[in-house]
């Protein structure tokens, strides 16, 4: 096997500084009211639709709304590069929007199914024919939902901290939870971030715990928790290459997994992981990051999302502001850690197809040749 090179990125550090804490501003935005079958929806977009090209949709995490969950991700300048060839559609889940005002005593909260259900709505309204999603837990729920029910509406996705099962996690948080008071703010921390995140990076907590406190309308966030911690298994299933790809209950189209190496969520996705298309699932476990990486690791993020959207043919090249003022080639572009496994739960499935191909340059380095003498699909451990 070829020996892998080892690249030094620069580290990225989050936008999140006793200066701007808080400060999550969208720039250059229109944002829209949106009749749909389960009520409605507020969402903000971004630039306008480019021709055939899909827009780029994101849904946000419980405890947080698009600016809080998306903007550090979306404001960064590597970022920035992309969104010049997409439009971009923010999503707030219903009451989650900033200002939102609380729901009537009489108010049915949409289950993840039917807020699944409310997307097309969205698409119809904006002049949207398809989408390349991002989601962040609950988020990452929806869109799988959404792109299950709507293949033909959804040409990639990213899902940051994807559980795809039905068990309710509130339960199991307030277990791990030691000499807290359990209430709903504290819940949903321990959603977000590990224990040691908790006690580690006080910056970032505090600013977190005060946007959740403070910024978001309690009553409507225990709604969203309860339609989260109640939802339906995704009842997916990895399909068995040359039997029943075509029959499976499974996501057809490319999709990126996620999690930083100390989230709550890594079992979660990886279990997703173990239950999808191995020749069309990327699984990136992000090193020394936590349950925000698209807070936390802009910079790592965004460098893999550009290789995922290349590899789908959108963007002839990827411009690495922080390395070079030149196009860089896929070839050799992180250091990773790599372990060889046959595990259904690996944390990376790799095949050759046009779709991955830049993305696993990213991922592998130099060992790409190595691979391609692999028969059938391969996994790995993969850490950037």
């Amino acid at each position: 096997m070829d020996e892998l090179q080892d690249v030094q990125l620069t580290e990225i550090k989050p936008l999140l500084t006793n200066k701007n804490a808080r400060n999550f501003q969208d720039f250059d935005c229109q944002e829209h009211d949106i009749e749909t079958p389960h009520g409605v929806l507020h969402v903000t977009m971004r630039g306008v639709p480019k021709g055939n090209r899909p827009v780029i949709l994101t849904y946000h995490d419980i405890g947080l709304n698009h600016k809080s969950c998306f903007n550090t991700l979306f404001n960064y300048e590597d970022m920035q590069e992309i969104t010049q060839h997409f439009a971009v559609v923010h999503v707030d889940a219903p009451g989650q929007q900033e200002g939102a005002p609380p729901f009537p005593s009489s108010y049915r909260y949409p289950t993840m199914d039917e807020l699944a259900e409310m997307l097309p709505s969205v698409m119809t309204q904006l002049k949207v024919n398809s989408v390349i999603g991002i989601g962040v837990g609950a988020g990452a729920y929806i869109l799988s939902r959404f792109a299950l029910n709507n293949p033909t509406l959804v040409e990639g996705l990213v899902l940051i901290n994807v559980d795809p099962c039905a068990e309710g996690w509130i339960d199991w948080a307030a277990s791990k939870l030691s000499g807290w008071t359990s209430d709903l703010v504290d819940i949903v921390m321990s959603h977000h971030f590990s224990t040691d995140e908790l006690s580690d990076n006080q910056e970032l907590i505090q600013t977190y715990r005060l946007h959740i406190a403070q910024d978001i309308n309690q009553d409507n966030l225990a709604l969203f928790c309860g339609s989260y911690q109640y939802r339906r298994d995704l009842e997916i299933e990895r399909p068995i290459v040359g039997l029943n790809e075509d029959t499976v209950n499974t996501l057809t189209c490319p999709a990126l997994l996620v999690v930083g190496d100390t989230a709550p969520a890594v079992e979660a996705v990886v279990e997703c992981n173990s239950r999808l298309n191995p020749t069309k699932t990327t699984l990136l476990k992000m090193a020394d990051c936590g349950g925000l990486p698209q807070v936390v690791q802009p910079g790592k993020l965004a460098e893999a999302f550009k290789y995922f959207v290349q590899g789908m043919g959108y963007i002839p090249y990827v411009l690495l502001s922080h390395l070079s003022n030149e196009s860089v080639p896929t070839a050799g572009m992180t250091r990773l850690a790599r372990s060889r496994t046959t595990s259904s739960s690996s944390i990376t499935s790799m095949d050759s197809s046009r779709s991955r191909n830049n993305l696993n340059s990213f991922l592998e380095g130099s060992a790409t040749g190595a691979l391609d003498s692999q028969t059938g699909p391969q996994t790995m451990e993969v850490s950037c």
